[in-house]
């Protein structure tokens, strides 16, 4: 039992049903008379979660995953079963659950964090931390009731994630915020993760539970289909839920009957596939442009060891700097780069990421004949890598970071994560899908007639990086 965080046994959850408000009255005046009907949110649910695992839960609407949530949370018991928890545990389940309405949100910061564990000292000490975390400025010291929902849960999951928690419960809270806000609130689940916590990630996205979880669960009508790989549980969910409805019964069946994994089974991360990011909100302005309101909240940067990164930003071959763009067209990501040491062996890179992290490509000179041979002190660079933004619309963030040799040792000597954020226009003429456009030429064959009707050619050309 030490392995695991989480241990449900045979949990079912049943709740009565009356057809009209006034049967719950009548059913204590006549007793014997029954009016209710009984509904079974859970049947028979069982699942180990190993400590350091992170478990996305999917499933349609009314599957059970919430009620299952506070089941392990302990807000609701079970009607039958066990649950075992391992490790002090955090959640952010309903939309301002917990909070009081009438509290302003520094009260409320106080009131959640004694009802998760804190002591008044402890939560004075983390206090300027959640606010800045939160980022909602002066509305910490106004009433909860005048927040909006993207308020209430960035004071929640500051709150939340604050105390340090074993386990950190998540119900499809993240998509009230915007992009900059999600990046965040991913950054410290991963630190989470990278510190051996343990996460349960309700989503119906179906590309974040493929991004950050380990293993991915399946309930559907308070049943659990299937516990396996994400990837994995995500294709079999996409096929259920649009599967025709006299196949849907079948299809149930044969989930049923795939053998489940083994929780502690060695890890096989499948990453493919993933769907495409949110679209952004359409500008009024034509082509790309630039907006000095989009900028990431959350950039991470390494201890400097002998450089420091500065002006990171893309621009068009004609010298403005953009950073919302358009679809298939050619732009530069250049960064400034300041030795404060001399170094040798220097080398530069860059990194494109989605929303919730996942790594879609970059460049670095990364070979021998492509690295300085040295660099003294008190020198500024400019590095500029030439891309073709081959990316479906979204938003995206960049990284910069430079290495080299510097008192003998080769190491980062700066580094920026999530240091710069871009934009990607929609554009109607398109019809690529997914996060990554490749630049597919399709055709259609009338064959009766022996005709090609090209609906669109776009040659594939090779991103180029320019080195200094």
């Amino acid at each position: 039992m030490d392995d695991f965080a989480i241990s449900v046994r045979n949990v079912s959850k049943s709740f009565r049903r009356y057809r009209h408000p006034t049967d719950r009255l009548k059913e204590l005046l006549f007793p014997g008379h029954q009016k209710y009907q009984e509904f079974w949110a859970l049947q028979n649910v069982s699942l180990e979660v190993p400590k350091g695992q992170t478990l996305g839960i999917v499933g349609r609407n009314g599957s059970g995953k919430s009620t299952l949530l506070q089941i392990i949370v302990g807000t609701l018991m079970p009607t039958d079963g066990e649950v075992n928890v391992n490790g002090r545990i955090s959640a952010l389940l309903e939309l301002g659950s917990g909070f009081n309405p009438e509290f302003t949100g520094r009260q409320n910061v106080f009131f959640n964090g004694q009802l998760l564990g804190l002591t008044k000292q402890q939560i004075e000490e983390r206090f300027e931390d959640i606010v800045a975390f939160a980022d909602i400025g002066d509305f910490i010291d106004q009433p909860a009731k005048t927040y909006s929902s993207g308020m209430f849960v960035r004071l929640a999951f500051a709150v939340a994630t604050s105390v340090d928690p074993d386990i950190l419960v998540v119900d499809e809270a993240l998509a009230v915020g915007d992009e900059a806000f999600q990046r965040k609130c991913f950054s410290r689940i991963e630190a989470l993760q990278s510190r051996g916590g343990t996460t349960l990630f309700v989503s119906h996205s179906a590309s974040k539970v493929v991004e950050l979880c380990d293993r991915a669960l399946l309930l559907d009508r308070g049943e659990m289909l299937l516990f396996h790989e994400p990837k994995f549980t995500i294709d079999r969910y996409h096929k259920l839920i649009y599967a025709p409805a006299d196949l849907c019964e079948s299809f149930r069946e044969e989930i049923r009957h795939t053998p489940n994994l083994d929780p502690h089974a060695e890890l096989d991360r499948d990453d493919g596939g993933t769907p495409t990011p949110q679209t952004p909100e359409e500008s009024p302005s034509d082509g790309d442009f630039f907006d000095p309101h989009l900028v990431p909240k959350n950039t991470i940067s390494y201890i400097p060891r002998g450089a420091k990164i500065a002006n990171p930003q893309i621009v068009t071959p004609d010298g403005r700097t953009v950073n919302h763009l358009t679809g298939r067209q050619e732009y530069v990501y250049t960064y400034k780069v300041t030795f404060y040491k001399t170094a040798t062996k220097v080398r530069f890179g860059m990194l494109v990421k989605t929303v919730s992290g996942l790594e879609l490509g970059g460049a670095s000179f990364t070979a021998s004949s492509q690295s300085i041979d040295r660099v003294e002190a008190n020198t500024t660079v400019t590095v500029r890598f030439r891309f073709q933004c081959l990316l479906n619309p979204g938003a995206y963030f960049l990284n910069a970071g430079v290495s080299g040799v510097v008192e003998g040792q080769f190491t980062y000597l700066a580094r920026g994560i999530d240091i710069a954020m871009f934009r990607v226009r929609p554009d109607n003429d398109s019809f690529a899908s997914g996060i990554v456009d490749l630049l597919i030429d399709p055709h259609v064959s009338l064959d009766a007639e022996v005709e090609t009707v090209e609906m669109r050619s776009n040659p594939a050309r090779e991103p180029k990086v320019e080195s200094l």
